[in-house]
């Protein structure tokens, strides 16, 4: 007789398959919902990279002033602080400031202008944002108001 009371108690005290498998669609559950939350927090995270380059690439600018006298034109782009312009203004002194042309967060090449679309007293840094393409409503600007 006491043998069977154990037994009793072992299963009564054990978890039925039917619950653990509740349990199991409950964690998925949270675990999905937790998970598409957390994918939006990556495109937010690529903006403030795109802002923390405008600046970085700013400063290699204002550098590339004082020692040309001048920023590069749009032609001679984000390409004069890796590699010396040929084309006229010529910079004064020149000094290679970047190793490559940088990329935003979506891989493409950012762009430059000078003088800039908003500020024609300043460059433009931009970004094609996310779509890749240049002229709609996803572009950064430097220009941009935060």
């Amino acid at each position: 007789m006491k043998q069977k009371n154990t037994i009793r108690q072992r299963v009564a005290a054990g978890f039925t398959l039917l619950e653990m498998v509740i349990v199991l669609g409950i964690i998925a559950v949270l675990l999905g919902g937790s998970i598409a939350l957390i994918g939006g927090v990556g495109e937010g995270a690529k903006l403030q990279r795109v802002r923390a380059d405008f600046q970085s690439l700013s400063s290699a600018l204002k550098t590339y002033k004082i020692n040309a006298g001048n920023y590069p034109t749009t032609q001679q782009g984000l390409k004069a602080l890796v590699e010396k312009p040929t084309s006229t203004p010529k910079p004064r002194d020149w000094v290679k400031i970047a190793k490559s042309v940088p990329t935003d967060p979506w891989n493409n090449e950012y762009g430059y202008k000078f003088p800039g679309s908003k500020d024609p007293t300043e460059f433009e840094i931009f970004s094609k944002g996310p779509d890749g393409i240049q002229g709609n409503e996803d572009d950064k600007s430097s220009q941009d108001e935060e």
